[in-house]
């Protein structure tokens, strides 16, 4: 899945664990270190291509650099 490669690629510095819950009708679940990212039950479609991880950016902070900028 692009999401999670993305947030590993970018910030594996900062996470303990990522969770992939699925569930009915295709929803699923982006769950980092115990918070909700993104759910497609919430939003009623699946993310587009770097959403995830632009919410993830918006969650940790500015002051938290990219794991490349390191």
């Amino acid at each position: 899945m692009s999401a999670v490669s993305d947030l590993l690629s970018n910030y594996q510095h900062v996470i303990e664990e990522i969770r992939l819950v699925t569930g009915d009708n295709g929803a699923f679940e982006v769950v980092v270190n115990g918070n909700l990212v993104y759910s497609k039950h919430d939003t009623g479609r699946h993310a587009e291509p770097g959403e995830v991880l632009e919410i993830f950016r918006h969650l940790v902070g500015a002051d938290v650099p990219v794991y490349a900028d390191r």
